[in-house]
């Protein structure tokens, strides 16, 4: 049986990478490991919490000698590595956590990776997830590719270049089997309420207002996060070693379009008149560094693997939406901080 730590898998991505690989591979143990911050929530898993081939480990990668005891325990197979503080207005208030986090905590299950896999590293895979920002901002023309150069712009962006470099080093200089993975905005259930289409349901949902920064002109291309899951997928398995693959959903759209979509369709399943949500939108200073455009070309995962993202994000932002009006409780839970009061008591440090 192969044995895969999925590091963040608590988390809004890494919660569907945990889900995807438990059910469809029950030959597979997937162990999900999650320092449970405050993006790390266990209600995303209960569907899939009892199956026999899952179990949860609550730890931090910052902690180098926890990894180490960790690897020497389980003996995994291959690392999926997700864990990452992610949110951009955070990192521009607390950099070093970024730093902490993003590069050093990747550094620690490299070292890890790298003793315990010694003699045999074809074996045995490190596959880093990482974003776009990496790259920096686009004008109003082209995408993104494999081969952009990297130009980041905030401290997330940077913490998350720095850490693709280490996992490049190591795969250069020790011979790791690592691949990299950088993925466009991610959209869908159990996402996290501060990122601007579950945060924009919620505040409609209760009259709350809609913050946009600027003029909402900014453009992001938008990632169903199933799409994404089946994308880790088929990297983590079917990829050659050393490579590096784009993922987007094909799907730009400026932060202003986005909302006034969400709000027609927020109006339609609220029963509420159209326009009415539209009137929430409230414009705010934009934000330090705040890059115009991302863009990603993913046609070497196209061609090489097969992956194409699955439905349009109209589709996907319809399926968004049905499922946050559906599970209230989960978003009262995680609005209220609830969950984090309950995880504290059951996971105790």
């Amino acid at each position: 049986m192969k044995k895969i730590i999925i590091t963040g898998g608590a988390g809004f991505i890494g919660s569907h990478v945990v889900r995807r690989m438990v059910t469809t591979y029950p030959d597979y143990e997937i162990i999900n490991l999650d320092k449970l911050t405050y993006a790390g929530n266990l209600e995303n898993l209960k569907d899939i919490e009892d199956k026999a081939n899952y179990r949860f480990i609550k730890g931090d990668i910052v902690d180098a000698d926890f990894i180490d005891r960790l690897f020497e325990e389980e003996k995994p197979d291959g690392i999926i590595h997700l864990a990452a503080e992610s949110h951009v207005d955070r990192s521009i208030s607390d950099p070093s956590a970024f730093v902490m986090t993003n590069v050093i905590g990747t550094v620690n299950l490299l070292n890890a990776a790298r003793n315990n896999w010694e003699g045999a590293y074809d074996q045995h895979r490190f596959y880093h997830v990482s974003t776009d920002e990496v790259y920096g901002a686009l004008g109003a023309e082209g995408l993104f590719t494999e081969e952009t150069s990297y130009d980041p712009h905030s401290p997330y962006s940077a913490s998350k270049a720095s850490s693709d470099h280490f996992v490049r080093a190591y795969g250069d200089t020790y011979g790791l089997n690592i691949v990299i993975s950088n993925c466009s905005n991610n959209y869908g259930s159990h996402h996290f309420p501060e990122k601007l289409i579950p945060l924009a349901i919620n505040n409609i949902k209760h009259n709350q207002p809609i913050p946009i920064y600027g003029k909402g002109e900014n453009v992001r291309d938008w990632l169903w996060v199933e799409d994404h899951a089946r994308a880790i997928d088929l990297i983590y398995h079917k990829a050659a070693g050393g490579s590096t693959y784009n993922i987007g959903g094909h799907n730009e759209w400026t932060n202003i379009d986005l909302i006034h979509l969400l709000c027609e369709i927020m109006d339609r399943k609220l029963n509420r008149p159209q326009g009415s949500s539209a009137e929430l939108i409230t414009y705010v200073t934009d934000r330090a560094g705040h890059d115009l455009r991302y863009a990603i070309d993913s046609s070497k995962l196209q061609k090489d693997l097969g992956w194409t993202p699955s439905i349009t994000f109209e589709e996907g932002l319809e399926k968004t939406v049905d499922w946050f009006l559906e599970n209230g409780e989960w978003l009262e839970n995680v609005t209220s901080g609830q969950y984090l009061e309950y995880y504290k008591q059951q996971y105790k440090d």
